[in-house]
């Protein structure tokens, strides 16, 4: 038995998230249903993470068991073939038995790409976050410090995520500026469901003036929802890293 993990990069604007649900199109479907056309068989896919409608991905990984022996590079040629335009397999590779794509982490990094300029930018609609008004970038990587370190972050999440432990590890949050576009970096131990749309959210509260400069920190000791930001729209979310 051969224990197989895959990297793959998806556009999320026509999928309902990763994981498979109920009459509605998800990657997780799309991705099981060229499996079966390349191993012919019902495979066990095990994802690293959930990620949310219109959502997505620069690396996304998963793995997977089968006693095919087809080689490692031909695996990516062919699931590339069936694969419809807006996911690809980017690598392929063997990893140990007791591997899982999930529960092996240790962290993850997420963008959210914001689009700065005055007027909208139609090719960028699925892609990034319009937003018109003056924003300092320095001012919010600044402030973004605050989520830095181990804090409980029931106050930035979705109110009925139904997740007990909500405490978390930020590693790294910065805010940078290229031209007209704004990008919102974080790495994790784990993200609690919107934790990131919601920390963007309310760092544009923050550059709007509704949350005062080094608030924050109160903020997310609240662990009050109400006192957090808004939750910023998903197509300018993208999973970007993922380390094992």
């Amino acid at each position: 038995m051969r224990n197989l993990l895959l990297t793959i990069s998806y556009d999320g604007s026509a999928y309902h998230g990763w994981q498979i649900q109920e009459n509605a199109i998800t990657v997780q479907e799309a991705f099981q249903s060229a499996v079966k056309k390349v191993f012919s068989e019902d495979i066990d896919i095990k994802g690293c993470s959930r990620t949310d409608s219109g959502v997505h991905a620069n690396n996304y990984c998963l793995s997977f068991k089968t006693y095919k022996s087809i080689p490692c590079e031909n695996i990516v040629l062919a699931l590339n073939t069936y694969l419809p335009s807006d996911i690809a397999v980017l690598s392929c590779c063997e990893v140990p038995d007791d591997f899982h794509a999930r529960y092996n982490v240790k962290t993850k990094q997420y963008v959210f790409k914001l689009y700065n300029g005055k007027i909208r930018n139609p090719f960028l609609e699925k892609y990034a976050y319009h937003y018109r008004f003056a924003l300092d970038a320095d001012y919010l990587n600044k402030e973004a410090q605050a989520f830095c370190g181990t804090h409980d972050f029931a106050g930035f999440c979705s109110a009925h995520s139904g997740v007990e432990d909500t405490v978390r590890t930020v590693k790294a949050f910065t805010v940078m500026r290229d031209g007209d576009m704004v990008y919102f970096t974080v790495e994790a131990d784990g993200f609690l469901y919107n934790m990131v749309r919601i920390m963007v959210g309310t760092l544009l509260f923050v550059s709007e003036g509704k949350i005062k400069e080094g608030e924050l920190s109160d903020i997310i000791k609240s662990k009050n929802r109400k006192r957090a930001g808004k939750t910023a729209p998903p197509q300018g979310l993208y999973l970007d890293k993922v380390n094992y």
